[in-house]
């Protein structure tokens, strides 16, 4: 059950983080930017929102569609599911983020965000492949 409720937490969570300007995205020039006051002048992107809406809302439906239609039999391949969408979901939207300060970028010109998102990738695939029969 915790699989269907994470994106749900998630959606709120992110929320949160555009709310307290938290989280940022990079700087931009699409019409639907947002000035974070707390951080600078510059219009961004809210990546938060992205979040919010492929991590959360998505993500949610997509665990409800395979819930109705009876693919998820077994324990551990709707949290194979839950791991394959929000690695998926993260790593893109991470393009459009501001990386931690103390980190940066690390390998290959990612974020740590998308390294542990590949990681969880590759967990969700073994999740998936295990428990689909």
């Amino acid at each position: 059950i915790i699989s269907y409720v994470a994106p749900i937490g998630i959606f709120f969570g992110r929320i949160a983080n555009f709310i307290n300007g938290e989280l940022v995205g990079k700087t931009t020039d699409v019409v639907w930017g947002v000035i974070f006051p707390k951080i600078d002048n510059n219009i961004r992107h809210p990546s938060q929102l992205y979040e919010a809406f492929f991590e959360g809302l998505v993500l949610f439906l997509i665990l409800l569609f395979f819930r109705k239609k009876g693919l998820v039999k077994k324990p551990g391949l709707i949290s194979g599911i839950f791991l394959f969408f929000y690695s998926i979901f993260r790593f893109l939207i991470e393009f459009f983020r501001v990386p931690d300060e103390q980190l940066g970028y690390l390998f290959l010109n990612l974020s740590m965000g998308q390294i542990i998102s590949f990681i969880f990738l590759l967990f969700g695939i073994y999740l998936i492949k295990k428990n689909y029969n």
